[in-house]
């Protein structure tokens, strides 16, 4: 659950320093916003930092409020209300449950509520993606929209928006085809052929 309260003047700074900083940058923004403003947004490749910035920039420019997952250690004093102020919801890793299931059960509660995932984890590189975002989405009935950053062509955008269907294979080879068409010859695309969908 998202704060309560109007976001703390720390909030309020942090956030209007990162979008000064990709304002600054001069990333060309490319596509829309989702037809949808409960859907999870896919971020890929991860290799930067500035990943971060350019996201938050992007999110802002078309209007949504991104969410993002964090461990449950974070949401406590003194960082508490700061990681909510910033989209952040809690997700207890040592639990038993399922953290698919809790943001399943978050976008039951929520009207509006764009979570943003990067499959791979890390901006290391990884043997293949993770599959969280897929079964999120499916169990949300919601739809994955696909975003997507160059760092040295400084551009990036919302594009492919699917709603997954149940097929895991043939709506990743879609997936896959998009990313390969905004961003050809990507090595990071290795980590995604991994989960054999390719």
């Amino acid at each position: 659950m998202a704060s309560q309260h109007a976001p703390s003047l720390l909030s309020r700074a942090v956030k209007g320093f990162v979008l000064w900083l990709y304002r600054g940058r001069g990333w060309k923004l490319e596509g829309q916003a989702p037809s949808s403003g409960r859907c999870v947004i896919l971020g890929a490749p991860h290799t930067s930092n500035w990943d971060f910035v350019f996201f938050i920039g992007a999110t802002h420019a078309f209007g949504l409020e991104p969410r993002f997952m964090g461990k449950l250690s974070l949401f406590r004093w003194p960082l508490r209300r700061f990681m909510f102020d910033m989209g952040g919801v809690p997700v207890d890793r040592s639990a038993k449950g399922n953290y698919a299931e809790a943001m399943v059960a978050a976008f039951a509660a929520n009207e509006k509520f764009a979570l943003v995932i990067a499959p791979e984890g890390t901006r290391s590189k990884v043997p293949k993606w993770r599959s969280g975002f897929y079964h999120i989405a499916l169990g949300a009935g919601v739809p994955i929209v696909c975003a997507w950053v160059d760092n040295q062509a400084m551009r990036g955008g919302l594009g492919l928006e699917i709603m997954p269907s149940g097929d895991f294979a043939a709506d990743m080879a879609k997936i896959g085809a998009y990313y390969r068409e905004v961003m050809p010859g990507h090595p990071k695309w290795t980590a995604f052929d991994a989960m054999g969908v390719a």
